[in-house]
């Protein structure tokens, strides 16, 4: 199923009239992924004259600055109530306390998912263009009979499962042609390794520059991984401009690259968009900042969130789904800021 955000005509999920929903969790799928903060979300059955008047409660497995942004959002709605915090790195533990009164605390993700109560999961994989080393955990929901879905990235080997994914390779190839529609030829690309976005946002670019008739350089491609992103893109950056590479615009992964590839280049007297037009992607809180706007793409985090409650609670009722309710793809949409000319 493709989803477009502009002919939004669906109805939200409102969780104090869903009479099988007892508690969310947002949970880590490994204790590999704790680290990076992916999340996933658990519903769980309660009798109806029971959950009539409570509220959802939720525990949330990876407190870090995505896990933060996603507990002041379930903090706004009315039907939803946070128990409980689990992170196994003390600072940002505390600070969803400080966030959270009264919720209990966790540093092993693993006790929460021994839980019993567990209905369904929602899932954001980590390193996602790496072949999955928990499918045994995968294979154990399934024989609970515990339907999940995956949220932003799959991975390779369950790409016939339950998922809602932004388009990436639409994105990559948006925001690269409104680059050459406005005359940019010399398109930079810093897209990230190891998780499927960034290998989908890498195929659009390389489709645009395709279809302009323009020659793919892989040598104007930085790849950069979890581990090295605070620092490889822009000593790639920094490498081309030595180099004498010629260049009039940069794709970037996301906003918060491309907010660290802007000082790179300002850094060498490179004027943003005068001499190179940077582009992000997400349309974050981080597309904002030292007087730039970025060209960037809309990445709706709500949205996608919502739909996966759906399409989860379609599963827990039951409901025979075909292949394209099973996988939902949202759309882009181009958001024109003062980063490019």
């Amino acid at each position: 199923m493709i989803y477009n955000m502009k002919d939004n005509k669906k109805e939200g999920v409102d969780l104090g009239l869903r009479q099988f929903i007892k508690s969310l969790g947002y949970v880590a799928g490994g204790t590999a992924l704790l680290a990076t903060t992916p999340w996933l979300t658990s519903c769980t059955p309660e009798k109806l004259k029971e959950i009539k008047h409570e509220k959802a409660r939720i525990a949330l497995i990876g407190t870090g600055s995505r896990g933060q942004y996603h507990i002041h959002n379930l903090k706004e709605i009315p039907h939803a109530q946070i128990v409980a915090v689990c992170d196994n790195y003390a600072p940002n533990l505390q600070q969803a306390l400080d966030l959270c009164p009264g919720a209990k605390s966790y540093t092993d993700y693993r006790k929460l998912l021994e839980s019993k109560d567990i209905d369904g999961v929602i899932i954001e994989p980590s390193k996602s263009q790496i072949s999955c080393r928990h499918l045994h955990l995968y294979e154990r929901l399934e024989e609970y009979g515990i339907p999940y879905v995956f949220i932003q990235g799959c991975f390779d080997q369950m790409e016939d499962k339950p998922q809602v994914l932004m388009d990436d390779c639409r994105g990559g190839h948006l925001i690269t042609k409104y680059l050459l529609d406005t005359g940019h030829r010399d398109i930079a690309g810093v897209f990230k390794a190891d998780d499927i976005q960034g290998q989908n946002r890498h195929r659009g670019y390389v489709q645009a520059l395709q279809e302009a008739g323009v020659l793919y350089d892989p040598d104007k491609v930085i790849w950069f991984h979890t581990e090295d992103r605070k620092v490889h893109p822009q000593e790639g950056i920094r490498r081309l401009i030595s180099k004498g590479t010629r260049l009039d615009s940069v794709v970037c992964y996301n906003d918060q690259i491309a907010m660290q590839v802007i000082p790179t280049l300002t850094s060498r007297g490179i004027r943003v968009p005068e001499d190179i037009s940077v582009t992000g992607y997400d349309n974050s809180y981080m597309a904002i900042g030292g007087g730039f706007q970025l060209t960037t793409i809309v990445h709706p985090q709500e949205k996608l969130g919502e739909m996966a409650a759906q399409l989860l609670l379609s599963l827990l009722h039951g409901e025979s789904l075909g292949p394209e309710e099973r996988k939902i793809l949202i759309q882009p949409e181009l958001v024109v800021g003062n980063t490019t000319c």
